[in-house]
This record gives structure tokens, sequence and C-alpha cells, in this order.
């Protein structure tokens, strides 16, 4: 009685002592920021939130990515009880773009030696990867919407505001030094502790004004990783690999309908389809480039039934990497289907496509060689008298046959037709003089 007693107390006192040693919640944001970074962030703030942890580390290397997901990113940051720390590491990485504008909504913006941020200058560039010619006023409204969103984050925080401007305005970016000198960020530190280190004891100012003063050092780290869902829909954003799921997706429809009843590339063609078109609700999309995708395969199908010599598949590989080429328009390179990629898999796609189609199509004109359809058109040899009836030989079976003039044992004849299970046959000198039209 009195040992249980003991052993809950105990118990209490160890989750009393837990509870009392808030820790630190860490994520790390290895890649472009798109819905499912969006959502592995808010994840680990209501998880910190719950556990009245002392701060939450955001680990950020990013080339940049989708406006709506950054501006989610900065709400739930802002919107945070708990502290959040955005750290640019490690040594040799960068937050460029929307990733600038991530780190400077932290609470205590950070980065590690050899690092740069910046670069947030917004853009529109063709699938090629140059810029088009864009409306003059369309471009000073895009500048002015990010520059105004960067000034009231940045302003707020109490960090240099007409500086952070310029990553806007004139695509500047800075090392870690130059970050940290130009009041853009409040620390460089080589690592998570180095870190932790320099922050115990400060006090910091949180958006909403308040004040809170951070005690970190020492203090335990969870790592908080993608769920396997997560996983999944991160691997799917690929733009890349979105599209390949799309244009396999298609190859194995394609390949049920030439070939009616394999069934199995028909469900794994509806489920490859299926998860392509779940990504690319998620990315930016241009839906039209669907139908370029479409219309290659319908050019693969031409090839294969008009034979131009290659014209119609060449236009169907042409249109198929077109189309893969503006399937995502995304404002970074890497949020858009590279040229080696649509090229990769157009060509060899194309030339199994019509290679598939080919077969089919011959299949389907091939003189039928069994059953009774494939008896019309073969010589026998009557091994009684017709007249008019008797029995023939062919194929390797006797026959019961009718013919239309007298045969004679031996004699050839040419099968005309089969009505029953008898054939109706002639003999093959009187076929030879048959005239024809």
């Amino acid at each position: 009685m009195w040992a249980r007693r003991g052993v809950v107390a105990l118990a209490v006192v160890f989750l009393c002592t837990l509870a009392a040693q808030a820790q630190i919640v860490k994520v790390v944001v290895d890649d472009t920021i798109q819905p499912i970074s969006d959502e592995y962030i808010g994840r680990a703030l209501n998880a910190a939130h719950t556990q009245k942890a002392d701060a939450v580390l955001i680990e950020l290397r990013t080339p940049g990515g989708l406006s709506d997901s950054m501006r989610s990113i900065i709400e739930k940051i802002l919107a945070s009880p708990v502290p959040v720390i955005v750290y640019v590491a490690p040594s040799g990485s960068y937050a460029a773009s929307a990733g600038f504008f991530i780190l400077e909504s932290a609470d205590v913006a950070a980065m590690a030696p050899a690092t740069n941020t910046g670069a947030s200058h917004p853009i529109l560039m063709t699938p090629w990867g140059s810029m088009p010619a864009m409306d003059p006023v369309m471009k000073e409204k895009i500048e002015n919407d990010s520059a105004a969103f960067l000034r009231s984050v940045v302003g707020k925080r109490g960090r240099n505001v007409e500086v952070a401007e310029t990553a806007v305005r004139q695509s500047k970016s800075w090392t870690d030094q130059e970050a940290l000198s130009q009041h853009l960020i409040d620390i460089v530190a080589k690592n998570d502790q180095d870190l932790f280190r320099q922050l115990d004891g400060r006090t910091i100012t949180r958006f909403d004004g308040s004040q809170t003063t951070l005690h970190l050092a020492g203090k335990p780290v969870e790592e908080m990783r993608m769920t396997l869902k997560q996983q999944i829909l991160n691997w799917l954003m690929d733009p890349n690999m979105a599209f390949i799921l799309l244009a396999i997706g298609l190859l194995a429809v394609y390949v049920e309908f030439n070939h009616p009843g394999a069934i199995v590339p028909g469900v794994v063609g509806f489920i490859f389809i299926l998860l392509a078109v779940f990504a690319l609700n998620l990315l930016p999309t241009r839906f039209a480039a669907l139908a370029l995708i479409l219309g290659a395969f319908i050019l693969f199908g031409l090839e294969a039934k008009l034979a131009s010599h290659g014209a119609l598949g060449i236009g169907g590989v042409a249109l198929l990497t077109l189309g893969a080429l503006l399937l995502v328009d995304g404002p970074i390179p890497q949020m858009r289907v590279h040229l080696l990629t649509a090229l990769a898999v157009s060509i060899p796609l194309g030339g199994i496509t019509v290679f598939l189609m080919t077969i089919a199509l011959k299949a389907r004109r091939a003189k039928i060689t069994t059953g009774a359809q494939g008896l019309v058109g073969e010589i026998g040899v009557a091994r009684t008298p017709l007249a008019p009836d008797g029995k023939i030989f062919v194929h390797g079976e006797l026959w019961n046959a009718v013919a239309t003039v007298p045969v004679g044992v031996g004699e050839q004849v040419l099968v005309q037709a089969m009505e029953g299970m008898k054939l109706r046959v002639e003999p093959v000198k009187a076929a030879e003089k048959a005239p024809s039209f």
C-alpha cells in the first residue's frame, strides 16, 4: 500500500520536473516553401503551445517558394504564443526569396557563419528560365505589395526596414555578417547550442508588444519530424515527380485501352493519375498545359496509324515536352518541371507509345488464322468425290464440304465460307478463273 503510494508520488514529482523544464521544439525546413512546409511548421507551433515549450527553433534553408504558403507561415509565426527563432543553418545554406520574409518575421532571426539571405524580388519567369516582359504597372503593383508586407513585419520586429526593402526592390542579398551589421538579424551562431547560449537571459519584444525573457541554455531539444503523410506529400510536391507520375499514369491507361481486360495497367494508371492530380492541385498549375499533354498522346496514336515517317511522333514529343515545361508555374526554378526531366520522359514515352500502338494496329489488321474464319481462303484436298457433298482434308482435319461443281478425289479445293459445320468450296482452277473486281 505504502509502496504503491510512493511510486505514484515519485511519478508525480517526475512529471512536474519535466513540466518545469520546458523544452525547445525544433523543425528543419530544407526544401521549397509550399503547402506541406506550411502544414509542417504549423503542426510544430501547435505542439509547442500545447507542451508550453520555451521556444520553437525553425532551422531554415530554402531557395524560396510560393507566396501564399509564405504568408500563411508568417501568420502562424506572428500569432504563436511561443517565441519563434528562425535560424539559417548549417554553414553554406541560404534563405532566399520567401525564406528571407520568414526569417524577418521571427522573434529572433539568426544565421550560421557562411550563410546568406535576401534576393526577394518578385519575378515571373518562362519555363526556360528567362524573364518575360511584364507590364510596368503590374510590375510596380507586385513590388509595392511585397515591399509593404515586408515593411509591416520588419518594422514591428524593430529591424532595419529601409535595408530590408532593398531585397524586394533591388534583389539585394547579404552574408551573415552583413545582415548582422545592418540590423537585419539578431545573432550569428555557429550551432544550436551556441545560439541558445547567446540567447539565454535575453529579453525580446513579441509582435504584440509584450516582452519575454528567454531561458534556453541547457534545455532539451525535441526535433519534430514530418509525419509519414507529410513526407509522402512533400515528395509529391516536387513538380518533376508530379509530371512523371502523370506521364506514367497516362501511358498505363493508354496500354489498358489497347489491351482491354489487362486490368493491372488500368489500375496502376488510375492511381498514378490521381496522385499527380492531387499534387498539381496544390501547386500553381496551368491546367491548360494538360491539353498539350493529352494532345501529344493523340499525335502518338496517329503516328502509329498513319505512318507519317516520324513527323507526328516528333510533334507529339515536342508537344509533351512543352506541356511539361508549362505545367507548373512556379516562382523559382526549383518549383517548375526541368527541361531535362521533360525530355527524359517525353522521348522514351513517345517511342513506347508509338510502338505499343503499332503492335495493336497490326494485331487488329492481321488475318485470323484460328476458328471458322481461319479456314476461309485455305486450300484443301478432296478425300471423297464432291457431287456436290463429300469430305475434304484441310488444316489437318476432315471436314464435310459442299462444292458448287463436281470435284474428284485428290483435287485441290478453295474454302469459300463456312455454313454451320459444313464448308462451301470450289475447285482451285475454277477459283482462279473467276473474275476479280
